[in-house]
């Protein structure tokens, strides 16, 4: 059986957006089933989860044996396994691998340094200085997803796991309009977020932070 690491509960703003939803929906597109191992931060710095994951982060992937960590190199692993998320002829399956490394190397930074500075720093001199070229950085790799996009419904001629992980990329950017300003990126993010697949992982992944919620205060 397949196992998948996840925190317990996360606060509202990392809701929806921790890296194990990856996973979790890739297993779901090819139809893996799977389990949780529910984690706090007692257990991120315990000798044994840090050797599934050495930097104590999730998720950690574990199957027959085998552990990986990194939600591309997990998410890769799975899409290997199916047509569904890697077409089958080379070239398809060269040409999604390219927009999976794409959505994690060019787009994600940029996004996730703003995330960063309006999330834990947005009251910051520094950062009410530095917010504007941030912004600046993401609008320019957005405009590149989008002018590829044009007119298609998916990075290259269908879904894969390219816009798996491009549309959890994007999601980082919910607490902004920076993505409905581009109404041809806005329809594609919300195109994907449809699949069933998406719905029923995010299900899964909002799951125990309902459960586990601290009491009102």
């Amino acid at each position: 059986m397949i196992r998948v690491s996840a925190f317990r509960w996360v606060p509202p703003f990392a809701q929806g957006v921790v890296r194990e939803l990856r996973v979790r929906w890739a297993l779901e597109e090819v139809g893996l089933p799977y389990e949780e191992l529910l984690i706090g931060p007692e257990d991120q710095r315990t000798e044994v989860y840090r050797a599934l994951q050495p930097f104590g982060q999730v998720p950690a992937y574990e199957e027959d044996g085998l552990v990986m960590f990194e939600s591309g190199a997990i998410v890769l692993h799975i899409a290997e396994r199916s047509e569904v998320l890697l077409p089958r002829d080379a070239k398809g399956r060269a040409r999604a691998t390219t927009w999976m490394f794409a959505a994690l190397n060019s787009v994600e930074p940029p996004i996730q340094n703003l995330a960063e500075i309006d999330i834990f720093a947005r009251d910051e001199a520094w950062a009410k200085e530095h917010r504007p070229a941030a912004v600046e950085a993401v609008k320019k790799r957005l405009s590149g997803v989008a002018a590829w996009l044009g007119d298609r419904e998916y990075l290259e001629d269908r879904f894969t796991a390219g816009d798996l992980l491009m549309t959890t990329v994007l999601r980082i950017l919910r607490h902004t309009d920076l993505v409905a300003q581009m109404p041809a990126l806005d329809a594609y993010r919300m195109r994907c977020e449809a699949r069933p697949a998406f719905q029923r992982a995010m299900a899964s992944h909002m799951a125990p932070f309902a459960r586990n919620a601290p009491p009102a205060t």
